[in-house]
């Protein structure tokens, strides 16, 4: 049995207070993460993008500066869902000083 199905059948032990408490630890456990972005050193050389694509956060970012809607955004790149760009909002909210900096970079290039 894998330790995840060990950790689901736990879970229907636990009372709703345990439950709520190790919710607690998994959030301060994941920390800063971001569900649907992820940097991966050999995907445009470690820039957070979207999963299932290599469509870098800040390319998203900088095209809402330029006046993209999000409809704009979601016909221009029909592999994004309306979740991917909540997800890259948010994230670009919390790294503000990163998005800038890459899309400074990439501007110079």
């Amino acid at each position: 049995m894998s330790v995840l199905n060990e950790m689901e059948q736990l879970l229907g032990e636990l009372s709703r207070a345990e439950k709520a408490q190790l919710l607690q630890w998994v959030v301060r456990d994941l920390g800063d993460a971001f569900p649907g972005i992820e940097s991966l050193p050999d995907v445009n050389g470690g820039e957070p993008c979207i999963v299932r694509t290599r469509i870098p956060v800040w390319v998203l970012v900088q095209a809402r500066q330029l006046g993209a809607s999000e409809a704009d955004l979601l016909r221009n790149y029909p592999s994004l869902r309306a979740e991917d760009l909540a997800n890259a909002w948010a994230y670009a909210r919390a790294h503000r000083d990163e998005i800038e900096q890459q899309i400074v970079e990439n501007e110079a290039a």
